[in-house]
C-alpha cells in the first residue's frame, strides 16, 4: 500500500465569499432602469432593505454608468430617507440561476430621477466622480452591512444643463437575521 493513500488526505478548497453566497442562493444582482438627471435635478439608485425583510443586507459591488459627455458626481449615502416617489426595478436576478425554484431577494433596488432635493438624514460617506462615457466600478466585498429598514443609496448630481442618462447596478447578498439568542430563524 502506498504511503500516500487517498484515504489519508482531505481535500480543502477555498472559494471567494461572493461565490459561496451565490452557491447558497443568497447573492443577487440587478440594476436600475436608465435614469435621467441635469443641473438642479438629480437622480438616485439604491438598495432598500425593507423593515420587515428579516435579513441583513451585505453590499458587495456597485457600478455607475454615465452615458453623457459630462462628468457626474456620485455621493454614496448610508441610510438616508429615499427622495421622491421611488420606483422599484424588476431587473434583478439571483446570481445562481441553477437553483429551482429561483430564490427571490427581500432587498429591493429602488430609483428616482429628476429630483430637486438632496437626501435627508443618513450619512454621505464618500463621493466619486464618474467620467464621461464610462462606468465606475467598486467592489466592497460585503463590508457595508444594513439591517432591516436600512438603505445604501447612490445619489447622482450633474453640473451640466444637458440631460444625462445613467444606470446604477448592484451585487449584494442577504443573510437571515439572528433572532437574538445566537440561533437563526428557519
Amino acid at each position: 500500500m502506498s504511503k500516500f493513500s487517498n484515504d489519508r488526505f482531505n481535500k480543502s478548497v477555498n472559494i471567494p465569499n461572493p461565490l459561496y453566497q451565490s452557491l447558497q442562493g443568497r447573492y443577487f444582482v440587478g440594476q436600475t432602469e436608465t435614469i435621467c438627471l441635469e443641473k438642479g435635478r438629480n437622480a438616485w439608485g439604491g438598495l432598500i432593505n425593507l423593515s420587515n425583510s428579516d435579513v441583513d443586507l451585505f453590499v458587495n459591488a456597485f457600478t455607475i454608468t454615465n452615458h453623457s459627455n459630462q462628468p457626474i458626481v456620485a455621493e454614496i449615502w448610508f441610510n438616508p430617507i429615499p427622495l421622491g416617489e421611488p420606483m422599484i426595478s424588476d431587473m434583478v436576478s439571483p446570481a445562481n440561476t441553477t437553483l429551482s425554484p429561483l430564490p427571490k431577494p427581500k432587498v429591493k433596488i429602488a430609483f428616482e430621477e429628476l429630483v430637486k432635493r438632496f437626501p435627508k438624514k443618513g450619512v454621505n460617506v464618500f463621493k466619486r466622480i464618474v467620467p464621461p462615457q464610462s462606468t465606475l466600478t467598486s467592489d466592497e466585498d460585503g463590508k457595508f452591512i444594513f439591517p432591516p429598514g436600512g438603505s445604501f443609496i447612490i445619489f447622482l448630481i450633474a453640473k451640466s444643463n444637458e440631460i444625462i442618462q445613467s444606470e446604477v447596478a448592484f451585487g449584494w447578498f442577504e443573510k437571515k437575521r439572528d433572532n437574538g439568542n445566537g440561533c437563526n430563524k428557519h
